[in-house]
């Protein structure tokens, strides 16, 4: 399955991301002299062109010939990929008689998952219809939002004050002030800050970044507080070099800020044992269900920063992964959804099961 450890991407990596931008193979070859590992190089620049913006397509003969080729070998994988994936909502009949009788816990990304992504991750909204959803969910199934969003960012696109919001990758928890597990007993609301140590670091980085990327058009550098993001969504291909070489340049200062890489964007975090796949565990306990054999955690995510959650549930043997995709990835998941959309109509599906069923 997916190898987390690859996508830790460092100064290395960042000089092969560079190379994989550029064309002539002589200079190519002299970027990637000293790397052995011919296997290993090959997935992290395929890693990098697969989240790349979409390549304009030859209108030529031979070129739709091609890709009416491609297009039936990419339906065969998507065929073959969802025999091991199926559709969330094709199944879901299954899955909720294996949660018949447990504790239905649901944790959601936010971009990609409750909304579309963006172009300016600034109006990452969800629609109405979705957090009318939402907001029924959380009326029935105790609810976390974990992003890599800063909290204080994703909680003024919800708004709900019922939920738990698990900013930064999930170094950053709070949840609502009254427990959700009566056994608790207690109105202490859910804090978890386990990387409070890096905020001036990742501050003085952010100011550092936000200049040195001014010379990219189209980068953009976000403040998710705990860590930040460096999006290359509207940045034009032949700029990814300069952009791959001044983030290079900046974390060479300082060690103890790794980099990892999401849909599009560039992820710069404290180096501490601390992710989505822990917020997840952290936020079980909280509610009371550590041990418990009959919880049923259902974690619904479209990045493979949300792998480490999934994990996390496929080690426990307890409830599901639900990737959100419409091509094959390389997942830990059990099920997928196509889109936000679909997201919506799983839960949806979800609200009506509860009501329906009086459990």
């Amino acid at each position: 399955m997916t190898n987390h450890e690859s996508n830790v991407v460092g100064p290395d990596v960042m000089l092969i991301a560079l190379a994989a931008s550029i064309p002539n193979a002589a200079v190519l070859g002299g970027f990637l002299k000293g790397f052995n590992d011919t296997s290993k190089l090959n997935n992290l620049i395929d890693s990098m062109r697969a989240s790349s913006p979409t390549r304009t397509r030859s209108s030529s003969s031979s070129s739709l010939a091609n890709n009416n080729n491609n297009a039936s070998d990419n339906q065969d994988n998507i065929n073959s990929w969802m025999v091991y994936h199926p559709s969330a909502l094709n199944m879901f009949d299954q899955i909720v008689y294996n949660m018949k009788g447990k504790k239905i816990v649901t944790f959601l990304d936010y971009d990609g998952t409750l909304s579309p992504i963006v172009a300016d991750p600034d109006k990452a909204f969800m629609t109405k219809k979705m957090r009318a959803t939402l907001k029924d969910i959380a009326r029935h199934f105790p609810t976390a939002i974990v992003t890599g969003r800063c909290r204080d960012k994703v909680y003024s696109f919800v708004k709900l004050a019922e939920l738990y919001y698990a900013g930064s990758h999930g170094m950053d928890i709070k949840g609502p002030t009254k427990s959700r597990n009566p056994n608790k007993g207690n109105d202490k609301a859910v804090l978890c800050q386990p990387a409070s140590k890096f905020l001036p670091m990742i501050e003085e980085v952010y100011k550092i970044l936000l200049e040195k990327t001014k010379s990219v058009p189209g980068a953009k550098v976000e403040n998710n507080k705990f860590c930040l993001s460096v999006h290359f969504r509207c940045v034009d291909e032949k700029c990814w070099a300069a952009l791959a070489e001044q983030v290079r340049l900046v974390l060479n200062e300082y060690p103890k800020l790794k980099l990892t890489q999401g849909r599009k964007v560039l992820e710069i975090r404290p180096t501490i044992k601390w992710d989505k796949g822990k917020a997840l565990e952290f936020l079980l306990e909280s509610l009371g269900y550590e041990n418990s054999n009959d919880v049923f955690p259902i974690y619904i995510g479209d990045d493979r920063t949300d792998e480490d959650a999934f994990k996390v549930l496929r080690n426990r043997g307890q409830g599901i992964g639900i990737l959100v995709s419409r091509v094959p990835k390389d997942t830990e998941a059990s099920y997928t959804l196509k889109d936000p959309v679909e997201v919506e109509q799983f839960l949806r599906r979800l609200v009506e099961w509860k009501r329906s069923s009086n459990q």
